[in-house]
């Protein structure tokens, strides 16, 4: 049972996530719709942690999994309107934080720049809320009195679920393009450590030598996945 808890069908994962709407909010309590679909296929999690989903969401997710419905967990919040969100331009100070917290790329703008939402990408997940220092990101109703997929079409989680993978392989990168910047950045300070440090003793910048050089030892192995301490 175990076993097959650690390692759900691919084909029953593949399902689960498709019946999310992909709104990557996190209140299920996973990093994005697919942990969670993960999770409920493994059966580590329950079928009634997305608020975004709502009832109709509860009810697909108990179609395909065949556990009975039950109502949503309130600790992972409550079904409600489909919403997005507007920046106060005259507070934005252009901090980015919003920018980097938003799962679809909705948000465009610079550092020290005004930022403004794309409304069409808002997926309406709330993310950008906590980050922002000055509190100028507000919430607008965007379905009325409709609620979970009745708020949700299905195009609109498709969209959000595209957007949503492009920004995870902008993401990674972005992160690959930064780390080889700054080990270049390294190496390049350690070809020529003299000019780089005020140090003069010789045995005193072998020392820093051997610093940076397993420093950058441990960085390659992380990105090789590897651990040379075990090796």
């Amino acid at each position: 049972m175990n076993a097959r808890a650690s390692t759900p069908p691919a084909d029953l994962t593949s399902r689960i996530l498709d019946a999310l709407p992909q709104t990557q909010c996190t209140r299920c309590g996973y990093p994005d719709c697919a942990g969670y679909a993960q999770a409920l296929a493994a059966g580590s999690a329950d079928l009634n942690q997305c608020p975004p989903g709502g009832a109709q969401g509860i009810a697909r997710l108990a179609q395909i999994t065949g556990k009975p419905e039950k109502p949503l967990d309130p600790e992972c919040g409550s079904e409600g309107p489909r919403s997005v969100v507007y920046i106060d331009e005259d507070w934005c100070i252009g901090c980015t934080l919003c920018i980097a917290a938003c799962p679809t790329d909705a948000i465009v703008g610079s550092n020290k720049r005004m930022h403004t939402v794309i409304e069409a990408y808002c997926n309406g997940c709330e993310l950008c809320l906590p980050v922002c220092p000055v509190d100028c990101i507000k919430l607008e109703n965007a379905s009325g009195a409709a609620t979970g997929w009745d708020a949700w079409p299905q195009a609109m989680a498709d969209l959000a679920r595209e957007r949503y993978a492009c920004n995870q392989v902008r993401r990674d990168r972005d992160k690959r393009e930064n780390d080889a910047k700054l080990a270049g950045l390294a190496q390049m300070k350690l070809a020529d450590l003299t000019a780089h440090s005020r140090i003069t003793d010789p045995q005193m910048l072998d020392h820093k030598r051997s610093i940076i050089e397993a420093a950058m030892a441990r960085a390659r192995a992380k990105r090789a996945g590897t651990d040379p301490a075990k090796n």
